[in-house]
């Protein structure tokens, strides 16, 4: 077989090779990348293409981002590993830095090599510290893939994998547009939502359950912006209860919605927060949990019954440190706020004016959704729950031939470029999606 590599294409030698994620091996077309700068990717075919999608959200300062790269650089030259046992600068500095930017009550992170693992640390925490065995999580939502997170995951993706014997119990989260609650404004679905959430836990027993999981912006299940007051309901629950509230912040972290973490907006104190993705762009795998004092108590003089080879990994933490410390100097949080506020919503907002297809858009800073729909009056989305269609891969393709990468799941396409994006690549990204969005327009069949 190595013989005859020579002679293949790249895109042959990927699909022979590789396997990918969530997909069916047979029926993938990797897009083949040659490089990136800034919010752009370049592929193969040496075209440039406006990077919408950010990856999978996570490229938060774009591509080759030199405070990133040189940091990256400079710790290679002077250690490139080190185990997790001992103490090391860029580690150290990289979580004084996450504390400072997370919560009052903030004591220590522990890191990660990514979201996934975040979660089932915070939730393994959460139950030592509480003594009780389940965890509370929403429909349409997604923590990740590996035993517990998936469990946790309210998405279809969870399906294959749930034998229900995690000590999960899912409940419904508040989302107007389709309200659970038979709701018709903001305030009438954060209070039924509340209340469906105090009767889960009653229902439930109190005294089992250790922690509530929270997407503080649900990030591949919709973009739901929570309304006002639901998660301070959220935290009075817990409270009264004794539940420990688990802030989940992978996607939104880290400037995404304009604030260094999104259950900010919201006034909120979280006990535990989990992150990932935009710490440090993605450039090297890291992830964490930001631990209360409460919970970093406990393990004082108990041991933690859990750790990772590269928990802490120099070169992902200097890569977090050049990563904050630039988004610091440059503003890039308010950066991001104001394109959301001054560019990004004003701009879906004339979108759904000129495309009947659009029936909603949502979201903060540069993290928005756009709700595609065949018909407005009934809401039936472009591409059913859990699946693509035809339809929706049409979009996405006239997306591709604009030169754009976009994020899509379900009847979704998700505007997601990266923090530091400028006004003007902003702007020529969302002409580009206008004129795809042109395709979608022909398979609306409402009045």
């Amino acid at each position: 077989m190595s013989a005859n590599r020579d002679h293949m294409s790249s895109y042959d030698r990927e699909r022979a090779s590789v396997f990918h994620s969530w997909s069916a091996q047979n029926a993938i077309t990797p897009f083949m990348v040659a490089g990136g700068e800034g919010s752009y990717v370049i592929g193969e075919d040496g075209e440039r293409y406006l990077d919408f999608s950010s990856q999978l959200v996570n490229t938060n300062l774009g591509h080759q981002h030199p405070a990133i790269v040189d940091a990256i650089v400079q710790q290679a030259q002077e250690l490139a590993t080190i185990a997790p046992q001992h103490g090391y600068r860029s580690r150290y500095e990289a979580a004084e830095m996450i504390v400072d930017r997370s919560f009052d009550g903030a004591a220590k992170v522990f890191f990660t090599n990514g979201g996934t693992e975040a979660v089932e640390h915070a939730v393994r925490m959460a139950r030592l510290h509480t003594g009780r065995p389940k965890v509370l999580a929403t429909y349409r939502s997604y923590h990740g893939a590996t035993a517990t997170s998936i469990n946790l995951t309210g998405d279809p993706r969870r399906w294959t994998t749930d034998t229900a014997s995690a000590g999960v119990v899912h409940f419904f989260g508040p989302f107007l547009y389709r309200s659970e609650f038979h709701a018709t404004t903001e305030a009438e679905e954060c209070a039924r939502a509340l209340q469906h959430l105090e009767r889960t836990i009653e229902s439930e027993g109190p005294a089992t359950i250790a922690a509530i999981i929270l997407e503080s912006v649900p990030g591949t299940a919709g973009i739901m912006v929570p309304p006002a007051g639901y998660l301070a309901g959220v935290r009075a629950l817990c409270d009264k209860f004794g539940i420990l509230y688990i802030a989940d912040e992978v996607m939104a972290g880290f400037g995404r919605t304009g604030a260094w973490f999104a259950f900010q907006h919201f006034g909120v104190t979280p006990d535990l927060v989990t992150f990932a993705k935009g710490v440090n762009s993605g450039y090297v795998p890291l992830g964490g949990v930001i631990i209360n004092e409460a919970v970093s108590a406990t393990f004082g003089d108990r041991v933690y019954p859990g750790g990772l080879t590269y928990s802490g990994h120099p070169l992902a933490c200097a890569a977090a440190v050049g990563s904050m410390r630039f988004m610091s100097d440059a503003h890039v949080v308010e950066h991001a706020k104001a394109l959301g506020d001054e560019i990004i919503r004003p701009e879906l907002l004339a979108m759904q004016e000129r495309h009947p297809s659009i029936g909603e858009i949502r979201g903060l800073g540069v993290m928005f959704a756009i709700e595609l729909v065949k018909d407005r009056a009934t809401k039936e989305p472009l591409a059913p729950y859990g699946a693509s269609s035809p339809a929706m891969n049409e979009v996405i393709a006239a997306c591709r031939a604009e030169k754009l990468l976009i994020f899509a799941n379900f009847n979704r396409l998700h505007v997601v470029p990266p923090c530091n994006i400028s006004a003007d690549d902003l702007r020529d990204g969302l002409a580009r999606l206008d004129r795809a969005l042109a395709v979608a327009d022909r398979h609306y069949t409402g009045s």
